[in-house]
């Protein structure tokens, strides 16, 4: 055990479990968020020693205020959770579903972020990792890539709200950078999770992406900020 400590949305099943897992077992102490308290503690206890329920859900805004005011240092934040209603593309995606969508997987991330800004400025080295998609890549939507077939419009709130995610990625970096944060995305390729119907059934190994996000939030100080990264450490195009 260190004196480190971390946070993972959205970590209480899927790449946010593996995350909080391979946190502490570098001996941070980690934090993990959950909406649902129940299913929270439950992967507390599968995950063991170093870890803590954090009851959060990133689309209230109380509840964060109210998570954060339990958090005095924070070392790591990773904004793993989000949501993937529908495969379908844009034209047959409604604004409620967009809106939905964006709530938690950009809106949340901004919450968050915000409300524990205070605890990781108090870390020395402080960390920011937000996963982020592959198909959020307009390069890689529009051009041979090792993800994905390109050239479909499916998944268009997800994607679209992916994207904004790795604007805010490149924003946070810019403007915490002389503070000494290291903020990146992670593009942890199609895993196995109830995400969506596709990556339940087509998924690969959730621990593998989350090996990689372990990576970015345990970057040393000469490390990359700013930057989009596949799991296994690649850069990615935005």
């Amino acid at each position: 055990m260190n004196d480190r400590t971390a946070l993972v949305t959205g970590a209480n099943k899927g790449i946010g479990k593996h995350i909080a897992r391979l946190l502490a077992a570098e001996g941070l102490t980690v934090y993990v968020g959950s909406r649902d308290r129940g299913l929270g503690q439950r992967a507390v206890e599968e995950i063991g020693a170093g870890t803590r329920l954090l009851v959060l859900d990133v689309t209230d805004p109380d509840g964060i205020a109210r998570a954060a005011t339990q958090v005095v240092r924070l070392d790591v934040l990773v904004n793993n959770a989000g949501i993937s209603p529908s495969l379908a593309p844009p034209a047959h995606t409604s604004v409620e579903e967009f809106r939905r969508t964006y709530e938690t997987n950009v809106f949340g991330v901004v919450a968050v972020t915000n409300a524990f800004l205070p605890a990781l400025r108090r870390s020395p080295h402080p960390r920011i990792v937000n996963v982020s998609s592959g198909t959020a890549s307009l390069t890689w939507s529009t051009n041979p890539n090792p993800q994905f077939t390109p050239g479909s419009g499916g998944a268009a709130a997800y994607r679209s709200s992916k994207a904004a995610l790795n604007a805010l990625t490149v924003l946070y970096a810019q403007t915490l950078a002389e503070d000494g944060f290291k903020v990146n995305a992670l593009a942890p390729g199609i895993r196995a999770t109830d995400l969506n119907p596709l990556a339940a059934a087509a998924g690969d190994d959730p621990a593998e992406a989350a090996r990689g996000a372990a990576r970015l939030a345990l970057l040393p100080d000469d490390g990359p900020t700013g930057g989009f990264f596949s799991w296994d450490g690649t850069p990615v195009p935005w």
